[in-house]
């Protein structure tokens, strides 16, 4: 009976202790509720609204109609007018449309000649998800007006014709690990020092917030780099994936994202008072990046309200980043949007972080 008590004692204190920790149980509440609301409204299988461009070279009735019959599945939107197949490749490069349709000058005379296809529907294969959705558009076109068939089409995929779901995951799973191993470490390190009592001998010294938390972060870039060419390299020995850009764009980018996170830590590491809510916070801001950056559910079929959320998470620049340098092959300057992006956020997480910061004892 004695043993009882005593046990429903350290309970009583053990909940008495968490709700004192308001951080802990903003946790146990909030990473359940942001679950639910994520894979309940924001995660959507049934890809909807893909971007698409379309070089109709026919513009006729005939073509404008497989146009509109097409954009009627709401599967794709047509977003761009392309004035040739180049631009469309092009435009895919850039990562801008998913898919093209190209409609040649000839095509009514192609739709009396059913051994010639006449249209090519590209299709962007770096995600399974999405040349599985994209190329479903090809039943939706109406009758042909001159005979009983359907127009004929020409499915060209690019960058992962054979569909190999390694070709996709491994560069964005570059993305997951550095979020993860990036926001933590820096978090915990800042944290730790907090709780060891190290920032005492600090406070004597002449170093400056921002120098020292320069001075903790500059390891873990290394660290980073070296997860990097850790995943690379067993990407390309285990899974063949390709590497279609230069290795010097890859090392860039993966460079600017490692110090968008190890920025993101810093901040973290103001907010948490333990370790524990260091790491708790790591997860939170891991959950959302993986599930709204496009790594597992293709970005342009999730709600806009999900869009607008992800647009704030480093993971969704990077992903559109290292895909298009690793799968499509496309230049820093073709990227240079999303590069921009994650320059301004690191300035504003540091920015943050060096004020939060404080060298003195609380």
């Amino acid at each position: 009976m004695k043993s009882l008590q005593r046990i429903f004692a350290i309970v009583i204190k053990e909940l008495r202790q968490l709700s004192r920790d308001r951080l802990t149980f903003g946790m146990i509440v909030g990473i359940p509720a942001l679950q639910l609301v994520l894979f309940g409204y924001a995660i959507n299988m049934d890809v909807r609204h893909l971007s698409a461009g379309v070089a109709d070279l026919s513009q006729t009735a005939a073509s404008r109609q497989v146009i509109m019959d097409m954009a009627q599945t709401q599967v794709i939107d047509i977003n761009y007018q392309a004035g040739d197949v180049f631009e469309l490749e092009s435009l895919m490069r850039q990562g801008k449309i998913v898919a093209g349709i190209y409609i040649p000058p000839d095509y009514e005379r192609r739709l009396l000649q059913p051994e010639r296809s006449a249209i090519q529907l590209l299709v962007d294969g770096s995600d399974t998800v999405v040349q599985g959705a994209v190329a479903s558009i090809a039943r939706s076109a109406r009758i042909s007006p001159y005979n009983d068939r359907p127009p004929a089409m020409e499915i060209r995929t690019y960058y992962n014709p054979e569909r190999r779901s390694p070709v996709n995951t491994v560069p964005g799973l570059i993305g997951v690990i550095l979020t993860m191993t990036m926001t933590m470490f820096t978090a915990v390190a800042i944290v730790r020092e907090r709780e060891r009592g190290n920032l005492e001998l600090l406070i004597t010294t002449p170093v400056r917030s921002a120098e020292l938390m320069l001075a903790k972060i500059l390891p873990y870039v290394f660290i980073g780099l070296l997860q990097v060419t850790l995943v690379l390299g067993l990407g390309a020995l285990l899974f063949d994936v390709p590497l279609r850009g230069t290795l010097i764009d890859v090392y860039q980018v993966c460079l600017l994202f490692i110090i968008a996170n190890l920025a993101l830590g810093l901040v973290a590491s103001t907010i948490a008072q333990t370790q524990f809510q260091a790491m708790q916070m790591t997860f939170f801001i891991l959950l959302p990046s993986i599930l709204l950056s496009g790594f597992i559910f293709p970005f342009d079929g999730m709600p806009r309200a999900a869009q607008i959320i992800a647009e704030f998470l480093p993971m969704t620049h990077f992903m559109r980043l290292i895909r298009g340098v690793i799968l499509r092959g496309a230049s820093l300057a073709e990227l240079y949007s999303e590069l921009m992006i994650l320059g301004i956020f690191i300035l504003a997480a540091m920015t943050v972080a060096v004020l939060r910061f404080n060298k003195r004892l609380d």
